[in-house]
């Protein structure tokens, strides 16, 4: 369960994340963002703010991703 829930919020803040940033991605790479978004920015918040919940995870997993996909384009630059 933990990993569909990974999955799905993933795709979500990927989603948002390049939507925000206004970037354009394929399916898969955007589920990654998101995913990696996740994974560093729930760590990030559960942190800094010591909040776990979904909604927090939500904003922590967007912020996590706009990271994710600054840094892609830095490098790519």
């Amino acid at each position: 369960m933990p990993v569909l829930f990974l999955l799905i919020i993933g795709a979500a803040a990927g989603f948002l994340a390049t939507r925000f940033m206004r970037v354009e991605m394929s399916t898969l790479a955007t589920i990654m963002v998101g995913i990696a978004g996740a994974l560093i920015g729930g760590m990030v918040i559960r942190l800094l703010l010591a909040a776990t919940g979904a909604v927090a995870g939500l904003v922590g997993a967007v912020l996590g991703a706009m990271v994710v996909i600054w840094v892609v384009q830095r490098l790519r630059s």
